[in-house]
């Protein structure tokens, strides 16, 4: 257990995943941070209060500035705003360009030894601004968008071959957006090969709607996006990391030279434990695989270009 996790937004990803932090005792105290006042406060209140109903002691605390949050281990940032009508998409990474810079400098400020989970979105870019802002080594810098996409993926093939989804075994590489990389050469189930059990073109459209699989969501939802699985994926990270687990998950993290791109955040397997990031796991990719990665970085790296940090 960690003493202290703050999860910076208090909306539907933050308030979701500050629930299942305290329902799983990661931390003896989770901070939720937003700028709305009684926000927090009165979502932190209400899920402290069902400590003794889920039986969890995990304290939950809501409030509107850092200081509560000093000394946390892990901050988990979901700060942002969503895309509005007539706002390019250049607007939008220079809007939560601006938040993420604001917020990363009062987590280096209030806790300079912490690790930070980025989930706010355009994610590998406000990775990237984070990372710039709190001048944290990457190895706590890190960005959830695989294990979320991954689940999707997962899901859409159990539901496709009628099987368990704890069967199969699968990684999504790349950025989190249309680019991202389903590995089908290292799809399983249960160590069958996937192409053994589903034609090509089935999962050609199983590739395509994971890929679309936020945007799916969201025109169903019409004013809103996805929360529960985002909020699940982004807490079975800081779980890796509370208990030191050395879980290897598809995280964006920003490469050196890995798979070889440099200077850019993009999604890779990445070793996860006490002190964050641990490690990268260079896969064999496929000629097709490893081109359709550096695809997806070179999306990423346009747009890390627009921001200032």
């Amino acid at each position: 257990m960690l003493a202290k996790v703050a999860v910076v937004g208090a909306g539907n990803v933050g308030a979701t995943a500050a629930q299942r932090l305290a329902e799983k005792n990661l931390a003896r105290t989770v901070v939720m941070i937003d700028v709305v006042d009684g926000v927090p406060q009165g979502k932190g209140l209400d899920q402290w209060q069902s400590g003794p109903i889920e039986g969890f002691d995990t304290r939950i605390i809501g409030t509107g500035t850092y200081d509560e949050a000093a000394g946390a281990d892990v901050f988990l940032v979901t700060a942002g705003i969503a895309r509005k009508p007539g706002m390019s998409r250049d607007d939008l990474v220079k809007t939560n360009a601006g938040i993420v810079r604001s917020v990363a400098e009062q987590i280096a400020r209030v806790a300079p030894k912490s690790i930070i989970v980025v989930v706010s979105n355009p994610l590998d870019v406000m990775c990237y601004v984070a990372m710039k802002a709190s001048r944290f080594p990457r190895e706590r810098v890190i960005g959830m968008a695989g294990v979320l996409d991954t689940a999707r993926y997962r899901s859409f093939l159990a539901e496709a071959l009628d099987l368990s989804v704890e069967d199969i075994q699968a990684m999504v590489l790349g950025g989190h957006g249309d680019t991202m990389v389903p590995l089908v050469s290292y799809t399983t189930v249960s160590g069958i090969p996937v192409s053994q059990l589903i034609d090509r073109a089935k999962l050609d459209e199983i590739v395509t709607r994971t890929r679309n699989g936020g945007a799916e969501i969201v025109s169903f939802l019409k004013t809103g996006s996805a929360y529960y699985a985002p909020s699940a994926a982004a807490v079975q990270m800081v779980e890796a990391i509370a208990l030191d687990r050395k879980r290897i998950l598809p995280c964006s993290a920003w490469l050196q030279g890995e798979f070889g791109l440099r200077d850019v955040f993009c999604g890779v397997p990445c070793k996860l434990g006490w002190s964050g990031l641990e490690g990268i796991i260079e896969v064999t990719l496929t000629k097709a695989e490893q081109e359709e990665l550096r695809k997806s970085a070179e999306a990423v790296r346009a747009t890390q270009a627009v921001v200032d940090v």
